[in-house]
Order: structure tokens, then sequence, then C-alpha cells
């Protein structure tokens, strides 16, 4: 039985419907504007506004020592203005200084919102406390905020500031102390000091890009880029086109034939403190945590070696489920909702399936789909499994995690004792499995598409690291020839590169195993040359697994 499968069917079209009517034509009654002629420019905005303060110094808590400047302008479409001052005291800025002037259409003064109503007065600007000892303070606040773990690259940039947020004002050091964490993620810390006491006065985090961290079941701990929502972070990644991770919450989608009438749930994983899951399956969201760094890692993967944004190339992210069904032994691509979906296993022979080599394969028959769209099935269903597996296990080497380190097995985190072998599948020797074909033949096309891609593999793992027998990352591979040759292997990067190019520009959806060797050859010949040693390479491994 397939344990990794891709669910490919016919798409729901939708005709799109323009919303017009009177909804809109009241709104516009609704919300009388000024005429686009009379209304004041941002220019006028902020003239307007220095004769009001002017007019209103006293009023408006400015002196002689003070300074300010406009941060920004909005013109409401009745032509209300709205000018934001941030404020100086004898030049240096002032935490709580800031205020905005409210202004009528005409430019006369309608109100005023202030950060702080403190008089503002000091008895100097020189302080008693160094800027190194400020520097020093604040950095050993970050560390203890990262108690345990070693932080890089650490700076504390202290500047001289007037604090009216906290009291009375007084003069302190406002110090940003940034560094990196050990996975990588920028941290920060911003540490307000009395600059005559060395009192501390506040301190904040600095960071709110949610650069977060979770605890996976399979990698360890991961970075994460989040969305922070409100008070909380959802699983959702801008950064790479909006992926996000949803709990299918064990339940299954509705089909009839390739049309799902009804899918399982995608509801939203969302976190207080960005710091996700404990690692454990008995935690819903140790899995999402593996789901969505995969993607991650796929992106990526895609992204920097083939400059490639997304699985379609068009910078749109997919989206995961997780705790999909019950017991459910599989994972799977759809097509038809962009999406990945994952089971749990029966803990039996397969826990969840969510490991970077599976997350990794799903996600390329996605690309696959988008671009040579290889028949499922003969042995143009096998290439396409075949393109996953070698996508898989590249985007595994390419995440360089030492929890999983990269090996030419599918699927080995999740399987369990009850299944009998180590792996789902393996490409250094594929028939190890008890039924996927090493070697082309006439009849590989009637196998299963997960066995006759053994073909594939084997191919892919000889161009790659060649034949014989060779221990990687302490997994130990071998992989003998069907044709009792030797061949040499050329390295992962430039197997990824060629069968990438062939994959994009030469194959086509009924592509098999002897067009695909024309197709990777045509691919060495445009990257590397004509009569190269990477094309003599491909020659020499599809002949290594009989193709001629």
């Amino acid at each position: 039985m397939s344990r990794i499968r891709h669910v490919r069917g016919s798409r729901l079209a939708t005709a799109g419907v323009a919303a017009t009517g009177i909804g809109a034509l009241v709104a516009a009654v609704l919300s009388p504007t000024a005429q686009a002629d009379d209304r004041p420019t941002r220019s006028d905005a902020i003239e307007s506004a220095e004769t009001v303060l002017a007019d209103r110094a006293a009023e408006l808590g400015l002196g002689s020592a003070q300074e300010t400047k406009v941060r920004d302008v909005v013109v409401d479409k009745d032509g209300t203005q709205h000018v934001r001052y941030d404020r100086t005291y004898h030049r240096l800025p002032v935490l709580g200084g800031d205020f905005v002037l409210h202004l009528n259409p005409d430019g006369t003064y309608r109100g005023a919102n202030r950060a702080t109503k403190s008089a503002l007065s000091i008895a100097g600007v020189t302080p008693k406390v160094t800027a190194p000892k400020a520097a020093d303070l604040a950095a050993s606040l970050l560390r203890a905020a990262h108690l345990g773990e070693t932080l890089k690259k650490l700076t504390a940039k202290p500047r001289l500031v007037v604090d009216a947020l906290h009291g009375a004002p007084k003069l302190a050091w406002q110090t940003d102390a940034v560094a990196h964490d050990e996975l990588g993620n920028p941290v920060g810390r911003t540490v307000l000091t009395d600059a005559t006491t060395g009192d501390r006065i506040d301190a904040w985090d600095t960071l709110e890009s949610a650069s977060g961290d979770g605890k996976s079941l399979y990698g360890g701990k991961v970075a994460l880029n989040t969305t922070k929502s409100g008070s909380s972070y959802q699983l959702k990644d801008a950064t790479r086109g909006g992926t996000y991770t949803g709990d299918a919450e064990n339940k299954t989608d509705k089909c009839l034939l390739t049309v799902c009438l009804t899918r399982a749930p995608a509801t939203l994983f969302t976190d207080a403190d960005n710091h996700w899951a404990t690692g454990a399956t008995s935690d819903r969201a140790t899995v999402a945590v593996d789901a969505q760094y995969g993607t991650d890692v796929t992106w990526d993967y895609y992204k920097n070696v083939h400059n490639r944004k997304g699985i379609a190339g068009d910078g749109k992210g997919s989206f995961n489920r997780v705790h999909y069904g019950k017991n459910y032994n599989n994972a799977f691509w759809d097509d038809n909702c962009f999406c990945m979906t994952y089971g749990d296993g029966d803990g039996k022979q397969l826990g969840p399936l969510v490991s970077l080599d599976v997350a990794g394969h799903e996600m390329s028959h996605g690309v696959t789909s988008k671009t040579a769209a290889l028949t499922y099935s003969g042995e143009s269903g096998g290439l396409n499994e075949a393109t996953s597996d070698i996508f898989g296990t590249l985007v595994e080497f390419h995440a360089n995690n030492s929890k999983d380190p990269g090996d030419w097995l599918i699927g080995e985190k999740v399987v369990r004792s009850g299944l009998g072998r180590e792996s789902l599948r393996r490409m250094d020797k594929p028939s190890k499995d008890g039924k996927s074909a090493d070697c082309w033949n006439d009849k590989v096309a009637d196998l299963d598409v997960h066995y006759s891609s053994g073909v594939g593999n084997h191919f892919a793992y000889l161009l790659a690291e060649g034949s014989g027998t060779k221990t990687i990352n302490g997994v130990s591979h071998t992989s003998p020839t069907c044709d009792g040759t030797t061949v040499k292997g050329i390295g992962k990067a430039k197997l990824g590169k060629i069968w990438y190019r062939a994959l994009t520009v030469y194959m086509t959806s009924s592509t098999d195993y002897a067009a695909a060797r024309k197709a990777t050859l045509n691919a060495a010949k445009d990257l590397y040359g004509s009569g190269s040693t990477e094309q003599k390479a491909v020659a020499a491994a599809w002949s290594a697994v009989d193709v001629g």
C-alpha cells in the first residue's frame, strides 16, 4: 500500500460576480466629502498647523528649548486635518513628547491629543551615568531575558533622551540591545535607564516582527516566521506568500470521485508568546510546527536554489492541514485546494507524517503540476513520484538540520517498527522495500507509480553520489548498477539543477523514462555544455539503470 500519495482532480470553477448596486451609492451619500479640488493638501495642513502652534504654544506645553517635527499628516475626505508631531528638548528626543493637532477643514484649531501633559523641564542634559555603563546594563538584561541560550553578535547602542512617559520628566539613556539567538532569529530589548542614578526605568521587547520558534516532533527546535494578531500570534508566514498551518480536527474531506464537496477544516493555529508547542504529540501544535517548518524549508529551497518563488512560481503560499482523519497513514498534496494534508499515522506502522522529506515530497507534486504536469500513471506517473522523492530529499539536505540530517531514505522519521522496514522508500537501492524497481524493463509501466519511481530514484542517487557503498550522515548507502558499470557522482546540487531544468523546460505530461533521459541530457547541455562531464555523467547514470 502506498504511504505517500498525490491527489489530483478537476477544479471547481465559479463565475465571478461584480458587487454593484445600492450599497455603494448609499455609502457615498452618507459620507459627504469636500470636492477634490477644495480639499487641503499636506502642505496646506502643515502650514495651518504651524500657525496654530505659534498661537497655542503655551497651551500645548511648548517652550523655547523645544522643537517640533512633523511625523505624519492625514487629511480626511471632508477636509479635516490631523498633523502628528514629535518633539525634542535641547535637541534630545522626548519620549512622550509626541502630539497630534486636529484642524477643521478651514485650517482652524479643533483640538489636540498629547502623549503626556507633563510640563517639560529638567535640571540639565549632562548625564552622570556613562553611555558604556548604560550599554552594559541593557546587554545584561537581554541576556537575562534569554537565560540559558547563547546569544551571538550582541550589540547595545545607547542614545540620550528625555523621558516624559514615566512620571516627572528626566534625562535617560534609551539603549537598543540586539543579538541573534541559537536559531539565528533576531532578538532585541530596549532598556530605559535613568541617566542620573543608573536605575532601570523600563524595558520592552524591541522586535515585534513575529520571529518565533517552535519545538517540532522530528526537527527539534526550529525558527518560525509568524504573524502578530492583536495580543497573540498566528502560524502564518507573510514572508513566504502567506503560507499557514491549520488544524483539521481529525475530520476528513467528503469527496465524490475527484471532486470534494466539503473539506475538513483548517483552523489556524495561534499562540500567546510565539514560542510554539512542546515537541510532544500530546500538544496538537507540535506537528503543526513540523508542517510549517517543512513548508518554510521547501519554499526556501526552491527560491534560493532555483529562483522559484512559491510552489506555483507566483509568490503565493500554500497551506497545511494537520491532524487529518483518525489514525490516517498518509499525507497528500491536492491541486484543487493547493494545500498539503497530513495524517497522524496509526502509531504502529507510522507516526505523524510531517517529516521534512515528506513535506518536500508532497509540495513538489505541486511544482510538477504547474510545470510538466506528468500524468499520474504509467512511466510518467513513476517520474512524477520520482520527482517528488528527488526534491523532497534535496529539501532535507538543504535544511541542514542536525536533528534530521539529509539522507537518501524517504520518510525514515515517520516509520515505526510495525512497518517492518526502516523507511518508506530508499533511493540508493529502491528494491529494498520488496516492491520498487531498481532497473528499467518493459513491465515498469505496469507498476504502481510509487514503485515504478524506483528507476528514477536510482538514477538520481547514482548521478549525485555515484555507485558503490558509502556512509552519508551516519546512514549506510549501497548502490549497485544494473549494467555492472561504475558511476561517478557529480553531487546533489548539480542533480537538482539538471532535474529542475528538465522538469520545467523539457518534460511534458507524457514523458516516459526514455524521454526523461533526453530531457536531462538537454538540461545538462544547457547548464554545463555539450560533451561536459555533467552531461556524460547523466548518460552514464541512465545507462546504469538500463535506460538507454
